[in-house]
């Protein structure tokens, strides 16, 4: 398939016109004329005023979904800790249990070593654990 040559014999494009744009203090008086008629024969906005109050009644019931879906949260008083302070504080509560109980054990299991027997160190209950 042969590509067509692209040549300078073709029709010439219209240059935009030179200076500046045309404004209402510019234009022609058929133009304003023309302007003003067509604004007067404008139909006014034939707006149903029960329909103004329907709209409006369903604009604020799909600004209140957002707000019952997703209520905000009680405030917290100024001296309480913040839900996320309780979290770090517990879990820090939580390890530091589980620290000592292995520093037990581990000292436990030393002086066993130390004197030559078998450990024989109470076995702690049983830790819980977290998902």
């Amino acid at each position: 398939m042969a590509v067509p040559e692209l040549s300078d014999s073709g029709p010439e494009l219209e240059a935009a016109p030179a200076g500046p744009p045309r404004t209402w203090e510019t234009a022609s008086d058929g133009y304003r004329r023309a302007l003003v008629a067509c604004q007067e024969a404008a139909q006014p906005s034939r707006v149903d005023p029960s329909i103004a109050e329907a709209v409006e009644r369903q604009t604020a019931a799909m600004r209140e979904l957002p707000r019952r879906a997703f209520p905000e949260p009680d405030a917290v008083p100024d001296d309480a800790p913040a839900p996320i302070e309780q979290a770090r504080t517990e879990r820090r509560r939580q390890a530091d249990v589980s620290h000592a109980a292995a520093v037990r054990r581990a000292r436990g299991e030393r002086v066993a070593c130390q004197a030559g027997t078998a450990t024989a160190a109470p076995q702690p209950a049983e830790l819980r654990t977290t998902a």
